[in-house]
């Protein structure tokens, strides 16, 4: 891993290795993503899929929604869907263990392969590329996601496909975050912050490089590092549910979006992650072989369907 492609250390791998037909290559990819997510939990990833046109075709038909009147944004919010599908707005949800709602509003566009009884996906008339814009991403980030599942199934020596059917039709998310300005610094409150410390609930996600500076992740020595993804990679990060999964042998980090320096505090930051999630009924027990007397189990055995449905609660996207 000598291609360090992120700030302090933060490795590198190319999804190209697992996906051609020389074994040693295969294996290698498997060590080094297993390593990375075992030691820090995030990863940089070259040959994801995802092209700069189509990035840059996102991110702008993203900031046509966002930079609208907040009444017809929130034209497309509906508290009934707990906050998984369509707009949620400014101060809706709060980190857990934190008093202060995030500085952030989002847009959720959930899974396209819908099976029974998920609630249908919510498009803004007003920017007709959002949808076919946040459709092929989504396509492109789930591929790529079942992908590294595979990788990382192989890493915990369990069946290639282990994960298959287990996201197949499963609850991910692909989201469309906006940082807003704050227009009146002086006035916020203490405590206050674009994305305060959190691990993300899923099994992986994957984010393409932000609008802006802010995102940082704590390493295990105490210490926090600014994350800063080149062009042409995105960011890979364990989840809370892969986490419980392994026992805590893949690591979900904890990270957070800082503030940025007050001559930028009128300025927005945009950000898209892709949560890849199982579908409910996986039981994220976690597995035998990641539990000795070295490492004892953790984890209460939970679905993750009752794990998300715990967490939105502590977000306060849910009564």
């Amino acid at each position: 891993m000598a291609d360090q492609a992120l700030l302090n250390s933060i490795p590198s791998v190319d999804l190209a290795e697992f996906l051609s037909e020389d074994p040693t290559l295969k294996s290698k990819f498997v060590a080094e993503l297993g390593a990375a997510f075992t030691n820090i939990g995030f990863v940089a990833l070259k040959n994801h899929g995802l092209s700069s046109d189509l990035r840059d075709q996102l991110y702008s038909s993203v900031k046509d929604f966002f930079f609208q009147d907040d009444a017809i944004k929130q034209a497309y919010e509906f508290p009934e869907l707990a906050g998984q599908r369509g707009y949620i707005g400014k101060n809706k949800e709060t980190a857990k263990g934190f008093k202060k709602p995030d500085l952030k509003e989002f847009y959720h566009v959930g899974q396209l392969n819908k099976r029974e009884g998920m609630p249908d996906n919510i498009f803004p008339k007003e920017v007709p590329a959002f949808e076919e814009n946040t459709k092929e991403t989504f396509k492109i980030f789930e591929a790529t996601g079942r992908t590294l599942l595979k990788a990382i199934a192989l890493f915990l020596k369990l069946p290639e496909e282990y994960f298959e059917a287990k996201v197949y039709q499963g609850d991910s998310i692909l989201r469309a975050l906006h940082y807003f300005p704050i227009e009146r610094p002086e006035l916020l409150e203490e405590g206050a912050v674009r994305a305060a410390a959190h691990g993300d609930i899923n099994l992986i996600t994957l984010l393409m490089g932000a609008s802006a500076d802010g995102l940082q992740v704590l390493r295990t020595d105490g210490e926090w590092i600014s994350v800063t993804a080149l062009p042409d990679q995105i960011v890979i990060n364990v989840g809370d549910m892969l986490d419980r999964l392994t026992n805590h042998k893949l690591k979900s980090t904890i990270h957070r979006v800082v503030n940025p320096p007050l001559e930028k505090m009128k300025t927005s930051r945009f950000s898209i992650p892709f949560f890849m999630h199982p579908r409910a009924e996986m039981d994220l027990t976690s597995l035998k072989s990641c539990i000795d007397i070295d490492n004892p189990k953790v984890y209460v055995n939970m679905t993750a369907g009752e794990f998300l449905e715990e967490r939105l609660k502590e977000l306060g996207l849910k009564k």
